[in-house]
């Protein structure tokens, strides 16, 4: 298992100190970002994200500066040649026990970084996806962030395996699809690009807002949020998965439906490998 390096508050740390809310209420949120050479990679992204959160999170924004700062520095500790997965996780911090959140809210950031063990500019072979048993919850007022309840995920990650897929296609409640465990979902359809809207659930990944404000257009494609239903995903020309870690990834297989050409999908895994490289 590759080394993994720890800060609290910008100081390296092997513990956490207690209370936490992120620990107790999963109180927070947190950001999956990829590092290169000490470089992080499309941190504006993920930079905008963050702030949406601690929006809906009532988070005081004037902390975004030492979150910054303390993200950069921890890069530079890990300066090494090679691609490296930092995650920062950013909770509310101590408190008196109990729901309400404390006033005024004393963030704790947590950094952790690790060696990658492949180049995300390689795209990984092609998936073989199921529809989960286990549907998404419904809260609008979440939906989109990046929070710290994955319980949910947690589950699905679970049937995934015990089932023996790569991963599930997760409805929403109202049978609409939101997401796999951990990516978002796009379909080609002639030369558009469509992904599920996440009004209800889900997160809003960086590499989907790339796709739809950038790599469509620069690969001569529309992109556009809609409502999904299963069986759109079936009748696509093709499907792909997407987030920061394994970059894009096409599928070979949802249920019974199978695909064996991703022309579309090719060429906007080029276009992102290029835009990794900038």
């Amino acid at each position: 298992m590759p080394e993994t390096a720890y800060w609290v508050d910008g100081e390296r740390a092997a513990a956490l100190p207690l209370p936490d809310r992120g620990l107790f209420y999963g109180d927070g949120l947190f950001e999956t970002l990829l590092v290169v050479s000490g470089r992080p990679l499309l941190q504006g992204l993920h930079w905008q994200r963050l702030q949406r959160g601690m929006a809906r999170l009532g988070f005081p924004e004037h902390s975004l500066p030492a979150l910054e700062a303390q993200l950069l520095a921890a890069c530079e500790g890990s300066a090494a040649e090679g691609w490296h997965r930092l995650r920062l996780t950013v909770t509310r911090g101590g408190g008196e026990p109990g729901y309400a959140p404390a006033e005024p809210a004393q963030l704790r950031c947590i950094i952790s970084c690790q060696p990658l063990a492949r180049d995300p500019r390689i795209p990984l072979p092609a998936a073989e996806l199921e529809v989960a048993e286990l549907s998404w919850g419904s809260q609008p007022a979440l939906a989109g962030i990046k929070h710290l309840n994955r319980l949910e995920q947690v589950l699905a990650a679970g049937e995934a395996r015990e089932r023996g897929c790569d991963d599930l296609v997760v409805l929403g409640q109202g049978g609409d699809v939101i997401s796999t465990t951990s990516a978002n979902l796009f379909l080609v359809r002639d030369r558009w690009l469509l992904t599920p809207t996440l009004e209800q659930a889900g997160i809003a990944g960086t590499r989907r807002q790339l796709i739809l404000e950038e790599l469509g257009e620069a690969c001569g494609l529309q992109a556009e949020p809609v409502a999904l239903g299963p069986a759109d995903l079936a009748a696509a020309d093709e499907l792909f998965l997407c987030n920061a870690v394994i970059g894009l990834r096409a599928v070979s297989r949802l249920a019974e439906r199978r695909w064996e050409d991703w022309p579309v999908t090719r060429q906007l895994q080029a276009a992102y490998a290029e835009r990794l490289d900038r």
